[in-house]
């Protein structure tokens, strides 16, 4: 497939590549090409356009490293609307900063593309399949390691939302355990999955 083999090439990957490395670091960087590698992986096998994936998996850590205080000065600036539980867990934040930078540095406005960015940290009702690709692409890139994982990689192989629920229930169960704040938006996903009528 053509745009599989030509991603890297388009002006938007190379620009948003180049001022990524500035702002994360090395390892995080890293993290993000294999990102962008299952990404591009996983819209070959289930039909979504790899351009787009590569552009989205690139931009999701993007915020990923900003202090606290960056991200939240962003957010106010910006007048991005940010819910209760998100405000608690500002980790969570950096999705919705990264978004709002493609949209404002890189003039991306694909409205998938920039979903599929803002919503990689809780996934939420109605995730297109894009959207899935890049939630899923974070949980199994090849320099994740966490029990699991490998069972993970196959389901991923067999069935997109069936691969997208377990890493879902993941989750829960992961911030369950040290006690954390849930954004609403995972379960709402993970119910969606399970009733089946995901659009």
């Amino acid at each position: 497939m053509d745009d599989n083999e030509n991603y890297k090439d388009s002006d938007l990957y190379k620009a948003i590549d180049h001022k990524l490395k500035q702002v994360i670091s090395k390892k995080r960087y890293k993290h993000t090409l294999g990102v962008v590698d299952v990404a591009v992986y996983l819209a070959n096998k289930y039909g979504e356009n790899c351009n787009k994936a590569a552009i989205a998996a690139l931009l999701h850590d993007y915020a990923k490293d900003f202090s606290e205080a960056k991200l939240r000065k962003h957010i106010k600036k910006n007048k991005i609307p940010v819910d209760d539980v998100l405000n608690c867990a500002y980790q969570l934040l950096h999705g919705k900063v990264a978004a709002s930078i493609a949209k404002k540095r890189f003039g991306v406005t694909d409205i998938d593309i920039l979903n599929a960015v803002e919503y990689h940290t809780t996934g939420r009702r109605g995730m297109t399949r894009l959207e899935k690709i890049i939630y899923l692409a974070d949980f199994i890139e090849v320099g994740r390691s966490y029990p699991g994982v490998d069972e993970l990689r196959v389901i991923a192989e067999e069935d997109l939302d069936k691969a997208v629920l377990k890493a879902l229930n993941n989750t829960i169960i992961y911030v369950l355990d040290i006690n954390q704040i849930l954004h609403p938006n995972t379960i709402d996903a993970r119910n969606q999955i399970l009733i089946g009528n995901d659009k």
